[in-house]
């Protein structure tokens, strides 16, 4: 578990226990017309199980979790999952199907079996919650070859 995550819940869980109202959830708010967007691999291409996957971003900075910047955040990739699943009110999970980027890293290198798979981006805040309204990604579908 990543600490930024366990420091969000932390401070929901003594913000409840105290009965002070703690209101973290989506309170981060985007910047108009921002968009995130896969700039490779493309939608519908055949891969090498290690894939080089570049993300982008306009109208919005990128910033490391944990630090509060207006106008910026950092990248969770969504491998074989749909942003639509996903609470937008709350930290993103952190598995092998939601990848953190919170050091503001903007591409990775994924090794996926092979077969058919899907990408998508969400920009998350300083605690791993998406902007409100959320900046999402087209989900793309790749195919890594044998």
């Amino acid at each position: 578990m990543k600490p930024t995550i366990l420091a969000g819940a932390t401070a929901i869980v003594l913000g409840a226990l105290s009965g002070v109202p703690t209101a973290l959830a989506g309170e981060t708010p985007s910047k108009p017309g921002a968009n995130v967007y896969i700039v490779s691999p493309s939608h519908g291409q055949t891969v090498g199980g290690s894939v080089k996957v570049v993300f982008g971003l306009d109208g919005m900075g990128v910033a490391p979790a944990g630090i509060e910047k207006d106008g910026t955040g950092h990248h969770h990739l969504m491998v074989n999952m749909d942003a639509s699943t996903v609470d937008m009110d709350a930290p993103l999970p952190a598995d092998d199907n939601h990848i953190h980027f919170g050091g503001g890293q903007t591409e990775t290198i994924l090794n996926l079996a092979p077969g058919e798979h899907t990408l998508q981006l969400v920009l998350a805040d300083h605690n791993h919650i998406p902007h409100n309204p959320p900046v999402i990604s087209e989900k793309i579908t790749i195919t890594v070859a044998e």
